[in-house]
């Protein structure tokens, strides 16, 4: 159960880094609308990946399959996108992703 705490808090930060390096490159080739959504995407990225881990580690004990509640974070940040003018759906759900590279860097790191 360490290991897997560990890498938990490795995939957290990786996901942060990847996020702390994508929003200021994209405030400055776009505009800081896109790096605001860009960085509430990111956070709910973050938000996802810290449930998701919660229900895995419960795995095993009286779960016998992941929970569910963690969908719910990208159903409200496109929901979010799509009533409010000032959230960019397509830089939302970008920065929402972010966790994804960060896995494939830890991958490759650990490899």
């Amino acid at each position: 159960m360490e290991d897997f705490r560990r890498l938990q808090l490795r995939l957290m930060q990786a996901t942060l880094l990847v996020s702390a390096v994508a929003v200021p490159v994209a405030a400055i080739s776009f505009d800081w609308q896109v790096a605001c959504s860009l960085l509430v995407g990111a956070l709910a990225g973050v938000l996802y990946l810290r449930l998701l881990s919660r229900s895995v580690a419960r795995l095993g004990g009286a779960s016998r399959q992941v929970g569910r509640f963690q969908l719910v974070v990208p159903i409200v940040l496109i929901v979010s996108a799509a009533r409010f003018s000032q959230l960019d759906l397509l830089p939302a759900f970008v920065g929402f992703l972010l966790y994804k590279p960060a896995l494939i860097l830890q991958t490759v790191f650990d490899g």
